[in-house]
């Protein structure tokens, strides 16, 4: 029988912790506008809300100025929804572009952001409700905490320490480590100092999930879709149909480990 609480916690992070979508649409703009050179810098008024809308296709970050680039060549939103991985290869054959050459500008241009306004660009992030004090709680008891994200962990380190949350970076693996999560997850059980090992793992893209699924050897690991984060209702509906992996809400995730189990039963 599984335990009713981890030894080890391992959370994404944007999905998950953190709703940076106003801080993606303004950096991703910024690098569509240096790469493509449009005529205005001023993004057309549906532009925002049809980036939000659409942000569960985006894996890594240089895919978010492609995606605005397809909005604005007219691409509808239900075709880049089912087949953002072609669209995506094919914007970048189009204009002769390497994805590597898009993360670097975006990089470049979040870290000068950083480096000439830091309060701004903190100031667009957003903490969903109640988990900073979750993850606080988690920190204070037996259970270790670890943050496995793409995101850079030195971006997250920063958005914590503003929120009071200081983990080492030790315990954030970012996308710096340029490995597959499961890959990372299968080093936290290795490492643990506490045996037997039992960790959870929440995370807001179902791939990411399905792909932990397939290492026979984290069979134990338990799965968790959290379903206020970056994914599409059908990848929620395909979550509630899998027999591992739990799709939990935030109002569950905020509550005490016991409960989450008690949601982790097996479906009769």
């Amino acid at each position: 029988m599984t335990a009713s609480s981890p030894t080890i916690l391992a959370l994404d992070f944007d999905g998950v912790i953190c709703d940076g979508l106003i801080e993606y649409f303004e950096v991703a703009w910024r690098t569509y506008c240096q790469i493509w050179s449009p005529a205005s810098n001023t993004p057309a008024d549906d532009l925002a809300s049809r980036f939000y809308r659409l942000r569960p296709v985006i894996e890594t970050g240089w895919e978010m100025p492609v995606l605005i680039k397809a909005l604005v060549e007219g691409i509808a939103d239900d075709n880049i929804l089912q087949g953002w991985v072609t669209i995506a290869p094919k914007i970048l054959l189009d204009h002769k572009l390497q994805a590597r050459e898009i993360a670097a500008a975006l990089d470049n241009i979040r870290d000068e952001w950083i480096e000439t306004d830091l309060n701004g660009w903190l100031s667009l992030h957003r903490f969903y409700p109640g988990v900073i004090d979750k993850i606080k709680a988690t920190i204070a008891s037996a259970v270790t905490l670890y943050i496995v994200t793409t995101k850079e962990g030195r971006f997250v380190q920063q958005l914590l320490q503003q929120e009071g949350v200081d983990l080492s970076s030790q315990e954030i693996f970012g996308k710096e480590e340029k490995r597959p999560k499961y890959e990372i997850l299968r080093e936290l059980i290795q490492t643990a100092n506490q045996k037997p090992v039992s960790l959870w793992f929440v995370e807001d893209r179902l791939k990411t999930l399905q792909l932990v699924q397939q290492q026979s050897d984290l069979v134990d690991v338990k799965l968790f879709l959290a379903d206020w984060g970056y994914n599409t209702q059908s990848e929620k509906e395909a979550a509630q149909n899998d027999q591992r992996i739990q799709l939990i809400s935030l109002s569950r995730f905020g509550n005490s480990f016991s409960n989450w189990y008690k949601e982790v039963e097996p479906r009769s």
